[in-house]
């Protein structure tokens, strides 16, 4: 697994516990680090900016994603599945630190990694709908700061 793709794997494990439990976000994130015993600055440093950048704009995500997949409600879609969107989402529409097929392609790779049988299409058709209002998200989520 690429240092990249990694880090967005521990980050996509801090956020979902952070989600199961409502333990803090930093105190999770620190602890996987710890026990992956992970060293590389630059991987600690993307996996940080990962669950730092996402943890406070959660609703905000949620609200989009939400808007993309009305068939399901949010609390109906699996807590590992949101959490995958939420990342890639934050990647291409809200700090925009990576292209949007790669954010997307990442986002499937983790899901097929993470979820169900049916995650990787759901993730794929839901980010495809919201990669259509990338500029709309990053303009929206910039007023919140």
């Amino acid at each position: 697994m690429k240092a990249r793709t990694k880090a967005r794997s521990i980050a996509l494990q801090v956020l979902y516990e952070v989600d199961l439990t409502g333990h803090l976000p930093l105190v999770v994130l620190q602890e996987r680090i710890a026990e992956e015993e992970i060293t590389d600055q630059n991987m600690i440093d993307f996996i940080t900016k990962i669950v730092v950048g996402v943890s406070p704009i959660i609703d905000k995500l949620d609200g989009f994603i939400a808007q993309h997949a009305p068939e399901w409600p949010l609390d109906q879609v699996a807590s590992i599945d949101r959490n995958i969107i939420r990342i890639a989402l934050w990647e291409f529409a809200v700090e925009v630190c990576t292209p949007l097929k790669v954010a997307i392609n990442e986002a499937i790779e983790l899901s097929k990694i993470y979820g169900s049988e049916s995650t990787p299409r759901f993730v794929n058709g839901v980010l495809g709908s919201l990669a259509e209002r990338q500029t709309e998200i990053l303009t929206s989520i910039k007023n919140l700061r």
